[in-house]
């Protein structure tokens, strides 16, 4: 019977609670490093809630880069089905981002005031991470880069990433690849520009959407949950104008940024433009 029991006495169904070092949850979740990743630069109580949102924002930013740069990679290589299952998995995870606009959706200019100065030249424009879902959604910008000139791992990447095919392009090179008339002047593009809406495509999404059960079924879901994705981006742009606006209304923001009128411009934009327009034609 001894070997039933742990070393209190207590059943086998009772969990090893005894480790020599740290448990094996602390060594592969690293649990104690993200709790204390807060410093606080103010005495106002509301900065912890802000401070730890924005950290979370960051955490599934990386995730969702890493998914479509998995579906990208997947698309280059024509497996379309591994491309859909990280797309898929993108969408939940930009629904949970989404949802972390929540705490601070209803905070107003008082409480933000209480510690905005905290932040000093800091904003959210800065982020390294969400840059690159940007540059994947063919957001590129090679002035986004100069904020981050004095970290070079960081710039690096970035680098890379605005030279890259983003998301949109891989999906337009696939789409060529199977036949459809993309323009060559598209595919041979300089990646590092933002991409511009071309009639041509927007025609190859039109035929392709008028039969949707056609040969190319399986390239109209893949333009559907892109459609999604672009969907649930364009709700985030929303929700984060909506809360900076009924926390600071139209004053600058913070980094020196136009605030609201910045989050304005980018919330009346796109992604994935040509998957908008060729409805009106279907």
């Amino acid at each position: 019977m001894s070997h039933a029991l742990d070393a209190s006495g207590a059943g086998s169904d009772t969990p090893n609670l005894d480790f020599a070092g740290t448990t094996p949850y602390e060594d592969y979740v690293q649990a104690d490093v993200l709790t204390h990743l807060q410093h606080l630069r103010s005495d106002d109580p509301g900065e912890m809630v802000f401070l730890v949102t924005t950290q979370v924002m960051e955490l599934w930013f990386t995730v969702i880069v890493h998914e479509w740069e998995t579906a990208a990679r997947a698309l280059r290589e024509d497996r379309v089905p591994v491309a859909m299952d990280a797309l898929k998995r993108s969408l939940r995870e930009l629904e949970a981002l989404n949802a972390s606009w929540r705490p601070l959706a209803q905070l107003t200019p008082a409480q933000f005031n209480a510690y905005r100065s905290a932040l000093g030249e800091g904003s959210g424009f800065q982020s390294a991470m969400y840059r690159r879902m940007e540059f994947l959604l063919g957001e590129k910008s090679a002035s986004m880069l100069v904020p981050h000139r004095g970290a070079p791992r960081v710039h690096g990447e970035l680098e890379k990433a605005l030279q890259e095919p983003s998301l949109y392009d891989e999906t337009l090179r696939l789409l060529a690849r199977r036949g459809l008339p993309v323009p060559q002047s598209v595919l041979t593009r300089d990646l590092a520009l933002r991409y511009e809406p071309s009639a041509e495509v927007e025609a190859v999404w039109t035929a392709l959407y008028a039969e949707p059960d056609g040969g190319y079924a399986d390239l109209h879901r893949l333009g559907e949950v892109l459609t999604d994705v672009a969907e649930l981006v364009w709700r985030w742009r929303n929700d984060h104008l909506v809360a900076t606006r009924r926390a600071m209304g139209a004053k600058t923001g913070t980094g020196g940024s136009a605030g609201v009128t910045w989050l304005e411009k980018r919330a009346t934009k796109n992604v994935f433009p040509e998957l908008w327009t060729a409805r009106s034609h279907v």
